[in-house]
């Protein structure tokens, strides 16, 4: 699963050197007159032909160069597909209410043509796509395993012929389900026709509740299928990108492809120019691992290295959020990622900064977490022993300045590359269809259900100083993708995945040896 060079850097805890394969080309041979005269004339005839098949299409020919030095071209033409724009239909009297235009999407979207074969293969991430879903591989999911699932569900979502129906239970926690809803009805936008029919129960809380302990033995029913943010060891809920990837409308944290652009593009401090402490800022309050990691404040007496801030996000709104722009807080070499009541929103954003990411050990996982690994993403930190573990890593940074800029650059460049929005929309649509396929039942609209698209949930959107409606045209997805999704990988095996969590494992644990001989060491003197 890894290749040479990952294996050797497997990680980054030692260095390693690659040399390029010396090669001379071979002596020429002397070519016989005859042999000469029938390549130039060869070479003369094939220009010829690429000359005239350009003047008239070059869309029709295709030159491939096979193993054997023989040129190809295809007798397939490809068909040029335009990429087309579907602007919000929206009514012109605010007083009428606002329905889904009749006959406006397109139910179906031709895309390039591509050999399958060269369709890229989706980041390692998506291989646990394939793990969330295990539990009902061989039962598959029937109707009253989904209708089992309401019980903590915030709202019932129903994609049937390529529309959208939602059906709510409960309020969610701010604008949690209007946004998460909202990329879902850009997915239709984005791959009209391709997703299946299905239905799927959504809860927008924090905490997953699906205990696998409840659905293990002889006896043992399947679980229900529950979507929601994040999971954790003991759970099966199923993982799905977070609502806030389309913007935060209540802190005034805006759509992840704009964060990511203003990351890349702002004028960030040299790495080495960076205060070289370990930066928090958040709230305290909601956890009590959070509560003690203010224990590891500088005082009069004590430096951690940690400079932790709480925000207070009442005084921050009053002020217009002009201290919480996530692209201008990449001003210290390390940040520290600690979770809340649950996992936190936080994360992307503070990997997507290129300073060191300090992640104190946790407890839950997103869905794209899981593929990153200690030392060469992030650096570990333990729960138990913050403060110590702290100091530790950003002395261990200060001295070993190369590998630790290395490994920021590392979760950085898998926030730009591996974390950008098509490749969300390419998760969501996998994670759907792949669930899809389980179902066995044909789903249905439930009654009380309303169908939704982006115009009944953007055309009239109002509240939070129309940051709600600002950030749904920010992401807006503006017409069907002229591409196929990337190619979804298969399965881990059991040894390869095993081999993947024992890497992880040694990873950590490496780090607290280095971590206990480093206080030894400071304790002798």
């Amino acid at each position: 699963m890894f290749s040479k060079e990952s294996m050797l850097q497997r990680s980054g805890l030692a260095r390693h050197f690659f040399e390029k394969p010396s090669w001379r080309p071979p002596p020429l041979k002397r070519k016989t007159p005859t042999t000469t005269a029938f390549l130039v004339l060869t070479v003369f005839l094939m220009a010829a032909f690429v000359t005239y098949s350009s003047w008239i299409d070059t869309s029709g020919v295709f030159l491939q160069h096979s193993t054997d030095k023989t040129v190809v071209i295809s007798e397939k033409p490809k068909v040029a597909v335009r990429r087309i724009e579907i602007p919000l239909k929206c009514t012109k009297n605010k007083n009428q209410t606002q329905t889904c235009p009749k006959n406006y999407y397109p139910k179906t979207f031709p895309t390039e043509d591509i050999d399958p074969s060269l369709n890229p293969v989706c980041p390692d991430y998506f291989r646990w796509i394939h793990e969330d879903l295990r539990p009902w591989k061989t039962s598959g999911i029937t109707r009253n395993m989904v209708e089992r699932a309401n019980r903590t569900a915030t709202f019932h979502l129903v994609t049937k012929g390529g529309k959208a129906y939602v059906k709510n239970f409960r309020k969610a926690i701010q604008t949690r389900d209007v946004f998460t809803i909202w990329g879902i009805l850009q997915l239709l936008r984005k791959y009209p026709g391709k997703l299946p029919d299905l239905e799927i129960m959504f809860d927008t809380e924090d905490r997953p509740v699906i205990k696998s302990r409840d659905y293990k033995g002889p006896n043992a029913t399947a679980p229900p299928p529950l979507f929601r943010y994040c999971g954790d060891k003991e759970t099966l809920d199923i993982v799905f990108p977070d609502w806030s990837f389309w913007g935060w409308a209540e802190i005034n944290i805006k759509p992840w492809d704009s964060i990511l652009k203003d990351i890349k593009e702002g004028k960030k401090r040299k790495w080495i120019d960076r205060e070289p402490y370990a930066y928090w800022k958040g709230n305290p309050f909601v956890d009590e691992k959070r509560q003690d990691l203010l224990k590891c404040n500088v005082t009069g007496q004590e430096d951690w290295n940690a400079r932790l801030f709480i925000q207070d996000w009442i005084l921050e709104s009053q002020q217009g959020f002009k201290q919480s722009n996530v692209a201008d807080q990449c001003t210290y070499r390390y940040k520290i990622y600690i979770e809340g009541y649950a996992w936190s929103v936080s994360e992307k954003y503070i990997l997507a900064c290129d300073s060191v990411t300090l992640i104190v050990q946790p407890q839950f996982y997103d869905f794209f977490m899981r593929s990153m690994q200690p030392v060469e993403h992030y650096w570990p930190i333990r729960n138990d022993d913050k403060c110590r573990s702290l100091k530790f890593a950003v002395d261990w940074g200060n001295n070993h300045k190369k590998k630790a800029h290395e490994i920021g650059k590392a979760a950085s460049s898998f926030m730009q590359e591996q974390l950008k929005m098509d490749y969300i929309y390419d998760y969501m649509y996998h994670l759907l269809n792949e669930y899809a396929k389980l179902l066995k039942f044909k789903p249905r609209i439930p009654e009380g259900a309303m169908e939704l698209c982006s115009e009944v949930m953007a055309c009239q959107a109002e509240g939070l100083e129309g940051r709600k409606k600002k950030f749904m045209m920010e992401s807006l997805v503006k017409g069907p993708s002229i591409t196929n999704p990337c190619t979804l990988p298969p399965p881990y095996d059991t040894r390869a995945l095993a081999a993947f969590l024992r890497r992880k494992n040694n990873s950590i644990l490496q780090v607290k040896k280095w971590e206990k001989g480093y206080w030894e060491s400071l304790n002798k003197q």
